[in-house]
């Protein structure tokens, strides 16, 4: 059985023209939501990806956006990740800690440096206005994650040209291969 997929938006919740809401129509999954997409938290946004976990049965691989990436950093850093956990995609996390950010998105500071407990992709862009490459180096290394560039894409959202991004569903396919055993259905 393929691993079930969480996705974790940013700020605002996302919109259907997104590519995670266009990933989850096409293969599945649940969106974990948050009392309030305005209002992140560390503690709040990270305790409903638990609550998400533990409900869910089988395997899961988290996919994270912005501040959805970085709630996956919390997480793991706030509880402890049941190994039926596979990996995390990362996609363009905000840099919380930035000058400059919105508020709301710095109330996710600081941003958690420990190695994360499961395998994981962190994808970003070379002019993300809300994180810098060389950031998303530092945290990419901090974090054992293998980073991806995609060149110059913004912040890999539908602003930036990236609702259908079929790039990103090769890259969720490869990470799918690399880790979850041979048994297991993919897509």
């Amino acid at each position: 059985m393929t691993p079930r997929l969480l996705f974790l938006p940013g700020m605002g919740g996302g919109s259907p023209q997104h590519w995670y809401s266009l990933w989850q129509a096409k293969f599945g999954g649940v969106r974990v939501e948050q009392a309030d997409w305005n209002a992140p938290t560390p503690e709040s946004w990270a305790a409903r990806l638990n609550e998400a976990v533990e409900a869910t049965p089988g395997e899961v691989v988290l996919v994270g956006h912005s501040a959805g990436a970085l709630t996956i950093a919390h997480y793991a850093r706030l509880y402890t990740v049941p190994e039926r956990v596979r990996g995390a995609l990362l996609v363009a996390p905000a840099d919380a800690e930035q000058g400059g950010m919105l508020e709301a998105v710095r109330a996710m500071a600081p941003i958690p440096r420990q190695p994360l407990p499961f395998p994981a992709l962190m994808i970003a862009s070379e002019n993300d206005p809300y994180l810098t490459f060389e950031r998303a180096g530092a945290f990419a290394e901090a974090w054992e994650a293998e980073l991806v560039t995609v060149g110059e894409a913004g912040h890999i959202n539908p602003e930036s040209g990236h609702g259908e991004w079929e790039d990103g569903e090769i890259l969720l396919s490869e990470a799918l291969h690399a880790w979850t055993p041979p048994d297991i259905v993919r897509f």
